[in-house]
């Protein structure tokens, strides 16, 4: 079975330290409900006197799940992607490694510098990027228009499928720690993001947002993923699986939203009336498919009618 690959396809993307034994038995027989994508980590996640180790675990990792693939070719099974540690690594387990199973790779600390090595390593493969804006330099404007620049007419831009946003390391370079009673936007990271999604979102990338380290605070979570959308970020990173249900619940798309999608792409009219607003085709319409590929992913949420006295919620798949 061909995997749909697309930016809203991610949903929550989990990631795993290279170090973790039940990574194949947690793909292979879908023990995390909901789970849509999976990052395996050989960067921050492992420590250095770990990497050997997690080295190994990896490479016997992705035998056992090439084997498995072969045994079952209709399974379903979540994007799978691997985070190298560095250019070299990656280089050594595209050279090396059995990635048969693999979809593709989560790039580090990507920066314009580096486009070169990464392009010459997977040049020739058919895997997927996710750069990873995590640097230093994120945080000068210059230095993201020219990298936007780059990729835009770069041969590896068919094969972006999203670049992710670093939550952890960007706070790290203005020596910070997220809050734990604020969201991500409240802090220096609000004007990174709105920053990175004018100048790449601009350009047609899409972009992740960074995790929610404060893992018991669903709360917080909640808050953060309804900023999260209002600026147009399409996925979010998870470090526990108690995540995933509430990162893809707030994918869905509100009844209201989907109703104005569909007018907008089907009228005629150039400006029209609908549920008390302003509905302009002509620019609207990217928004309009945006939320309709939200819905392929994630469904609708009907809205309760206001007598009703204990809401429920309805899904609806394309």
């Amino acid at each position: 079975m061909k995997k749909d690959i697309s930016a809203y396809g991610l949903g929550a993307t989990l990631y795993m330290p290279a170090t973790r034994r039940d990574i194949v038995d947690t793909i292979v027989t879908g023990k995390i409900a909901e789970l849509r994508s999976l990052v395996i980590c050989l960067e921050d996640a492992v420590t250095e006197q770990d990497l050997p180790d997690a080295m190994e675990n990896l490479k016997g990792m992705l035998v056992a799940l090439s084997k498995s693939k072969l045994r079952h070719k209709s399974v379903d099974w979540p994007l799978i992607f691997i985070r190298p540690r560095n250019a070299q690594i990656g280089q050594l387990v595209v050279e090396e490694y059995d990635l048969s199973a693999v979809d593709g790779f989560v790039l580090p600390k990507f920066t314009l510098a580096s486009l070169a090595d990464w392009s010459a390593i997977l040049a020739k493969t058919h895997f997927h990027w996710m750069p990873t804006l995590e640097t230093e330099d994120v945080f000068d404007v210059n230095s993201m228009q020219e990298l936007a620049a780059s990729l835009e007419t770069h041969e590896c831009r068919g094969k972006i499928i999203a670049l992710r946003i670093g939550g952890n390391d960007l706070m790290n370079c203005v020596s910070l720690r997220r809050s734990r009673e604020f969201t991500l936007y409240d802090g220096p990271m609000g004007y990174v993001i709105k920053m990175l999604v004018a100048i790449f979102g601009s350009k047609g990338f899409a972009l992740t947002a960074p995790v929610c380290e404060h893992i018991d605070d669903h709360s917080l979570l909640e808050k953060e993923l309804a900023l999260d959308l209002a600026h147009g970020l399409v996925g979010k990173t998870a470090i526990h699986p108690n995540q995933i249900g509430l990162i893809q619940k707030a994918l869905m798309v509100s009844s209201l939203d989907h109703e104005d999608a569909l007018r907008i792409m089907n009228s005629s009219k150039a400006v029209f009336k609908a549920g008390g607003a302003m509905c302009e085709p002509a620019t609207h319409r990217r928004w309009a498919k945006s939320i309709l590929d939200r819905v392929h992913y994630f469904g609708v949420t009907q809205a309760p009618s206001p007598a009703a006295a204990s809401p429920t919620m309805q899904v609806h798949h394309r």
